[in-house]
């Protein structure tokens, strides 16, 4: 390591750091269906008492998730991982098949469903056109708990998950004058729009969402990054590998302009040497990482560099959803 790029990755007097503009984005950060689900668990561990079960992570953050569990919540990937109980069982963010809470309620388990009200929409959209005899086309990503939750309010066969404009292209439906399709909620909006129309230029007849599924988190955060991304020398995301919207938040990045965008959970993983010779770093966080993650990561760098911060708003976020029934005289977490 050179003596200057040491300076820079070590904490060193006001004089001899280097100047550093940090773009935040706004908005960033938790949305409302994040903000709704980790209070469901806070306020039942707050009603009922340790131990609350979690099926699958609440939401995508290791932060989050390690947080619950000094409290009290036990997170599981299936419901044969609980005993019997009457302890509350809670339903991820990202909602669940019906098979789910059909087999909690035949074992007469007390479940929560912390499904995001949007996520919600789109579950209530596939099972409308299945009704009317449409077949539907999900565009979303293989696996995501999203995407599974969403098959998983249909009969198998009824949803035929398309990834790309290729696989737009290649799809063969049943009749293509009975045509639905919805999408995951955290995708990319440009990614997303061009399977759209790639679409509806083999089916013009195919039925879309009245309101689009891409949620409004999704679509701010992403607006934001595409604001910001060529002023900066490099983006960073806060966020989980795992969590899609944070993902095409780096994506979005690097296609608005900036040369090199980063995933990273919090300040430990980030390679300082990295930085060397930057004038303009853009943050911003995914929809599932806290506040804290990205003052800790602005700490960081001004324990390295003589840090100008400047906040970018290109809109303003007020939307909240209401917690369960059962939670709502329990006060707040």
């Amino acid at each position: 390591m050179t003596p200057l790029k040491m300076a820079r990755s070590t904490p060193t007097d006001q004089s001899s750091r280097p100047p550093l503009t940090v773009l935040l984005a706004a908005p960033r950060g938790f949305c409302a269906g994040v903000d709704r689900a980790i209070k469901i668990v806070e306020l039942a561990l707050k009603r009922f008492g340790p131990p609350v079960y979690v099926r699958h992570e609440i939401v995508h953050n290791r932060h989050v998730v390690e947080s619950l569990k000094a409290k009290g919540a036990i997170f599981v990937e299936e419901l044969d991982e609980i005993p019997e109980t009457n302890s509350p069982v809670i339903f991820s963010a990202h909602g669940v098949p019906r098979s789910v809470p059909a087999a909690a309620k035949h074992r007469g388990l007390f479940f929560l469903d912390a499904i995001c009200p949007l996520v919600l929409k789109v579950h209530a959209e596939a099972r409308a056109h299945h009704a009317e005899g449409l077949e539907i086309v999900l565009i979303g990503h293989a696996g995501h708990p999203e995407v599974i939750g969403t098959l998983g309010q249909l009969p198998p066969g009824a949803a035929t998950l398309l990834q790309t404009v290729e696989d737009a292209r290649k799809f063969q439906p049943r009749d293509p004058e009975r045509l639905a399709y919805t999408t995951q909620t955290t995708l990319s909006l440009d990614d997303t729009a061009a399977i759209v129309a790639a679409l509806k230029a083999r089916f013009p007849t195919i039925v879309g969402p009245r309101k689009e599924d891409i949620c409004y988190a999704t679509t701010n955060r992403q607006a934001a990054v595409k604001a910001i991304a060529p002023r900066c020398d490099a983006m960073i995301v806060v966020g989980a590998p795992n969590s899609s919207n944070s993902l095409r938040l780096v994506e979005v990045a690097e296609r608005a302009g900036c040369a090199k965008a980063l995933l990273v959970q919090r300040a430990a993983d980030i390679a300082w040497d990295t930085f060397a010779d930057m004038a303009t770093v853009g943050i911003t966080a995914g929809a599932s990482a806290p506040e804290l993650l990205v003052t800790e990561i602005i700490e960081a760098f001004r324990a390295r560099f003589d840090v100008t911060v400047e906040e970018v708003a290109t809109t303003e976020e007020r939307i909240a959803f209401n917690v369960p029934r059962e939670l709502r005289d329990s006060g707040p977490a």
